[in-house]
């Protein structure tokens, strides 16, 4: 087919698909017949979630007719109720990388040898771009550590300056977990550019791969490219490239010996990188109530909830069953959140003139990719962050057990009386609250918590049907969501109305990292995941008394470099710590603000 026919073909699909979308909108909208009115009524929920619910909308999906439907839907509802709509028309656009694939100017070639693109080579998906030729100089595993059980300096006697350094895949011994937490191909090519490479080609021997696989582009949200080439090569290259011995007999000398063994390269490699990206776009949802008292209105109270989710589901989409592609509807993950926030904000903007600050409300996109949305929200934030008094999430609130007046509320302990007023409003309104102080949670409360930001999180529990195809409409309790939207009205109510401002206070994380063999030590922060910062790895929370804290570090400290070396994502972290052991004294460079400083931390 050719091009031509493919983009008119492509083009008439897309076209036929909104069309479905816009009259499926249109409909539900007609049918709703919605009123704005103070009082939350558990049609008006039920009318929200089943259309947000609906397969017409495949899954709300990120960037996808479905997602851009519910966002537009969303928006109306603000507009209706007579929120003032924020960024473009209510919606905040924002770009989202979902994969990255070589481009076709990649190219590889050693005198009268060319290589096959995903055939013979293939750039890493944290390649850097860019040409280089130069000559080829092999480092084994390319290890350079020491630890109290095994020592392996592939580094002692090679000269890798300015050159491309060929690496082997693995290591000699894949059960003691002596080199577990130096075998990733991040921290080997890590290792090589430390050292001075240029370049890094991994090649993989029969024993670690026999059928002698490229490297798939894996790509990870919060993964940033190195800035040099890094190429998974074919075996057939390797062995051109070496002298004296073959991949095959390199790889079983090394498992044999546990130790370095020399080998020379002849030749010099050429090999250009391209990597093209590949971009959706995905908007959040902003609308603001203005407070009725105009010494106050510039303060703000954050009412928010996610309204995207899995789309069709599959491996990698977070589905619980991912072999099965079905619409995941995600009627309680979350259509019941946005459903409750658009309920609420209907009835505070139908008393505004009784509230003295101003509510923002917002639906965010990409929170099970990672918090994207809200996490682009504060940091591009069109209302000052030092304004906001609360965000109070709602994710999850329509599963209330029947005959269950319980709720889960997060982020209790996150400002001075915040816990007293929940369980006062709670109590009032008949609820037995499961109150947690941590500010940290799986959500998008976490990031304004990161930015010293007082939250609540508002859930009424796990299901089976979570993250699965069965998360449907008719399986939530609405007069039960009717009852958690009334209650956070009231509350948002009463902290809007209070005299003074709520004073946020440190509620250390509600879950730190996980500890493994591979990493013996940690500095004691929340890492920012998804951080924007171009290098570097942003600390949302700095934990008291663990090494960091005791070292000095401040919550939005940006770590730059560890002992020297270079830290440019949340991967080159966990790689440089896994370098370490207890008792040990390094030094963390940090960027605060544009001042940087060097800390010492005893681990």
């Amino acid at each position: 087919m050719g091009p031509g026919m493919y983009h008119i073909g492509h083009g008439m699909m897309n076209i036929l698909i909104r069309l479905t979308f816009l009259v499926s909108f249109v409909l539900a909208a007609c049918n709703m017949q919605a009123q704005v009115t103070e009082a939350i009524e558990v049609g008006e929920i039920r009318a929200h979630v089943e259309y947000l619910a609906s397969d017409a909308l495949t899954g709300r999906k990120p960037g996808t007719p479905g997602g851009d439907s519910a966002a537009i839907y969303i928006r109306d509802r603000f507009r209706e109720a007579g929120l003032r709509l924020l960024g473009e028309d209510g919606l905040q656009k924002f770009p989202i990388v979902t994969g990255i694939s070589a481009g076709e100017r990649c190219a590889l070639s050693i005198a009268e040898l060319t290589g096959e693109l995903r055939k013979t080579f293939l750039p890493l998906s944290f390649s850097g771009e860019g040409s280089l030729s130069a000559d080829v100089v092999c480092s084994g595993y390319g290890f350079d550590f020491e630890t109290d059980s095994a020592e392996w300096r592939d580094y002692a006697t090679l000269d890798v300056t300015g050159k491309w350094v060929l690496i082997l895949r693995g290591s000699p011994d894949d059960d003691s977990g002596d080199y577990d937490p130096f075998v990733s191909l991040r921290k080997k090519a890590m290792v090589a550019r430390d050292h001075g490479a240029a370049g890094v080609l991994f090649v993989s021997g029969p024993q670690f791969d026999k059928d002698d696989a490229l490297i798939e582009l894996d790509y990870q949200q919060q993964e940033s490219s190195m800035d040099i080439p890094v190429l998974s090569i074919a075996r057939s290259i390797a062995d051109r490239l070496l002298q004296g011995m073959q991949v095959a007999e390199l790889e079983k000398q090394l498992i044999e010996q546990r130790k370095p063994v020399p080998i020379a390269c002849g030749g010099e490699l050429h090999a250009e990188v391209q990597m093209e990206r590949h971009i959706i776009q995905g908007c959040n949802v902003v609308g603001v109530i203005e407070g009725g008292d105009p010494s106050r209105t510039d303060e703000y109270i954050v009412l928010g909830a996610h309204f995207d989710h899995l789309g069709m589901g599959g491996p990698g989409s977070g589905s619980r069953r991912p072999d099965t592609t079905a619409v995941h509807n995600g009627a309680d993950d979350n259509a019941s959140g946005v459903a409750a926030i658009i309920e609420i904000a209907e009835q505070l903007a139908a008393r505004r003139q009784s509230l003295q600050r101003s509510v923002l409300v917002i639906a965010f996109d990409a929170e099970e990719m990672g918090l994207l949305g809200s996490k682009y929200f504060v940091n591009n934030s069109p209302v000052d962050l030092t304004r906001f008094i609360l965000m109070a999430n709602l994710d999850m609130v329509g599963r209330m057990k029947e005959g269950e007046k319980s709720l889960s509320i997060g982020g209790t302990g996150t400002a001075i009386g915040l816990e007293e007023a929940v369980a006062r409003v709670a109590a009032e309104r008949g609820f037995t609250a499961k109150m947690s102080p941590e500010g940290y949670g799986p959500s998008d409360h976490s990031s304004f918590y990161s930015r010293d930001i007082p939250v609540l999180f508002f859930f009424t529990g796990v299901h089976d049907d979570y993250h699965t195809p069965a998360d449907d409409a008719d399986r939530l309790n609405y007069p039960g969501e009717k009852e958690v939207a009334d209650l956070i009205a009231e509350l948002l109510v009463d902290i809007a109305g209070r005299d003074d401002a709520l004073v946020f206070q440190e509620a250390g994380p509600k879950s730190r990292p996980s500890a493994s063999r591979r990493f013996k030590v940690t500095l004691g922060i929340m890492p920012d995941v998804s951080s924007s910062e171009s290098r570097g790895l942003r600390a949302d929370a700095v934990i008291k008394g663990r090494p960091a804290d005791l070292a000095g570090m401040q919550k939005g400290d940006v770590i730059v470099a560890i002992e020297g070396r270079p830290v440019n994502d949340i991967y080159e972290y966990m790689n440089r710590l896994s370098d370490f052991t207890p008792g040990q004294r390094i030094s963390v460079e940090v960027l605060r603000g544009e001042e940087k400083v060097v800390l010492i931390v005893e681990l």
